[in-house]
C-alpha cells in the first residue's frame, strides 16, 4: 500500500533533489527560458515539504504541496506543478492508505490535467515530455511490484527528459526562439524527472 509515510518521503525527497539542482535547473532555464526555474522550484519545495509532512491522509499531503506549488513557484511551473498535486488529491479519498493502482490513476488524473491546462503534448519540449512517459510507465507496471513501477516510471522519464534536447519548442517562452531551442534540454522535463527519481529511491 501507498502510505502517507511513503508519500512525505516522497515529497521530502523531491525536496531535497530540487535544492541540490536548483542552480542547474536555472543553468538549463537561462538560454530558452526566464532563468528562474530552479529558483522558483525551490521557493516550493521549501514549502511544500513540511505541508506535506504535516497532513493527516494522502489526498490532505497532495492538495498541500499542490497549493504551495501555486502560492510559492513564479511562471508557469507554478499553476502546472500545482494542478498535478491538486487534480491527483481529488480523485483519492481521505484515507492514509491507498493500493499502488490508486496512487497511479491519481498521478494519471494530475498529468492529464497539467497537459490540458498547459495546452501541451509530447513532443512540444515541455515537461509533459518527461511526465506523460512515466506516468505511463507507473500504469503498465505498478500490478507487478511498486517500487518495479517506480524504477521504469523514473527510466521512461529520463528518457523523455534527454529527448527533449533535441526538440524544436512549440509551447511556452522558448517557443519564441523556434529552431533556435533546439539543444537546450527542457528544464520543466528535468524536474518532472526529479519527482519520479524521488519516487523511485523512497520506493526500494
Amino acid at each position: 500500500m501507498i502510505t502517507t509515510a511513503l508519500v512525505s518521503a516522497w515529497i521530502a525527497r523531491f525536496g531535497e533533489i530540487i535544492e541540490d539542482r536548483a542552480d542547474y535547473l536555472t543553468k538549463l532555464d537561462s538560454p530558452i527560458g526566464d532563468a528562474d526555474h530552479g529558483a522558483n522550484m525551490l521557493r516550493g519545495m521549501t514549502a511544500a515539504v513540511p505541508a506535506a509532512e504535516n497532513a493527516p491522509t494522502i489526498d490532505a499531503q497532495l492538495k498541500a504541496v499542490g497549493m504551495a506549488m501555486l502560492s510559492k513557484v513564479g511562471g508557469t511551473s507554478g499553476p502546472l506543478y500545482g494542478t498535478l498535486f491538486l487534480k491527483a488529491a481529488m480523485t483519492l479519498g481521505q484515507r492514509a492508505e491507498v493500493a499502488p493502482s490508486e496512487f497511479a490513476a491519481a498521478l494519471r488524473t494530475g498529468a492529464d490535467a497539467l497537459a490540458f491546462r498547459g495546452k501541451a503534448e509530447p513532443g512540444d519540449k515541455t515537461m509533459v515530455d518527461a511526465l506523460a512517459p512515466a506516468v505511463a510507465a507507473l500504469e503498465s507496471h505498478v500490478a507487478e511490484d511498486f517500487a518495479a513501477a517506480a524504477e521504469a516510471a523514473h527510466r521512461a522519464a529520463d528518457e523523455g527528459r534527454a529527448a527533449t534536447t533535441d526538440m524544436v519548442a512549440r509551447k511556452g517562452r522558448a517557443s519564441y526562439l523556434g529552431e533556435r531551442s533546439v539543444g537546450h534540454t527542457d528544464p520543466g522535463a528535468t524536474s518532472a524527472t526529479y519527482l519520479f527519481q524521488a519516487l523511485a529511491e523512497v520506493s526500494r
